[in-house]
């Protein structure tokens, strides 16, 4: 067996070469129906399966790439305090909060851009789920005030894809104060009178649902998105009731009335212009439409019409 092993064996190896080595990440189980997915099918159809149209969670750099149009520009953010009660539990949040930063090579839990969607400018912010659980914290409420400031700036809609458990609790109180702190960044865009749209993928509860999350000029949703605010077995401990079926998802909320639509992700984009296009007075318009009024009140008043002479003065004959 030894001339098999010391000399034959190389011998094959050299004959047909060493073994390449197989990627073990080249297919996806869709979490849904479990059906394996090419990972290049998968990406080609934006991470939805094509067996049973489920809709996967992204990242938020992948959100902003399928949304805004090539060239978009991400906003640097202001640095929020990190660990301000200096938390603790199994881990110090300190060194969580590092490990989720260098995971996801993003400060926080939210990324902020602005750019165009289908030629609609826009200021677009997206919630990365995998940092912390897209949880909001001081640093999550300082990005959407500055997307809300920046859209008042660029005079530019805000367009805000949720993705969050809801509150981060290692923040305390300083994570419940960003409820009040992310309404008024809301109100900010629609006192300048500009469209506030919400999109909101899976899953959205939490502290984001009982703040920002549901007070859009319009609220859309992913299909089989999961929107709420406490749990459904916590809903049905306290109301000793079973919760009908498909309860908390977003075609259940589109029939109730919270919701305007559910849209497929890839129509998203399509939609969101389409959305823009109706909110926005086309450029051009309103300057069109004050140069008219102005004109309107520099011209002229209208010259009075003579009046007819009397029917008789028309009836008398001539000399």
């Amino acid at each position: 067996m030894n001339w098999i092993s010391e000399w034959a064996l190389p011998k094959i190896k050299t004959l047909f070469g060493a073994p390449r080595e197989v990627p073990d990440n080249l297919w996806d189980k869709c979490p849904n129906c479990e059906q394996m997915i090419f990972h290049r099918d998968l990406e080609r159809a934006l991470h939805v399966c094509t067996h049973c149209g489920h809709h996967m969670r992204i990242g938020a750099r992948q959100r902003l790439d399928i949304t805004l149009d090539p060239g978009w520009q991400r906003i640097e953010l202001p640095r929020a305090p990190a660990d301000p009660l200096r938390f603790r539990d199994q881990r110090r949040y300190a060194d969580r909060l590092k490990d989720a930063q260098s995971r996801s090579g993003q400060e926080d839990a939210v990324l902020v851009a602005h750019g165009a969607i289908d030629g609609h400018r826009a200021v677009v912010a997206a919630f990365e789920f995998s940092f912390l659980g897209g949880s909001m914290g001081a640093g999550v409420g300082e990005a959407l005030v500055t997307a809300a400031r920046l859209s008042v700036l660029q005079d530019s809609p805000l367009v805000v894809f949720t993705a969050s458990g809801g509150a981060r609790m290692q923040e305390g109180a300083v994570s419940l104060m960003q409820m009040p702190r992310t309404v008024i960044a809301t109100r900010m865009v629609k006192e300048a009178g500009l469209p506030l749209i919400l999109v909101l993928c899976d899953p959205t509860t939490g502290g984001v649902t009982a703040s920002f999350a549901m007070l859009g000029d319009v609220q859309i949703a992913e299909p089989g998105a999961l929107i709420g605010f406490a749990g459904a077995r916590v809903i049905e401990q306290t109301v000793r009731e079973k919760l009908p079926e498909g309860f908390q998802r977003a075609e259940y909320l589109l029939e109730h009335g919270i919701l305007d639509m559910v849209v497929k992700r890839g129509e998203m984009r399509a939609t969101l212009a389409r959305v823009i296009g109706l909110l926005r007075v086309p450029e051009g318009a309103a300057e069109a439409a004050a140069r008219q009024d102005l004109e309107a009140d520099a011209a002229p008043p209208p010259a009075p019409a003579l009046l007819a002479p009397p029917a008789a003065e028309r009836a008398a004959p001539a000399g």
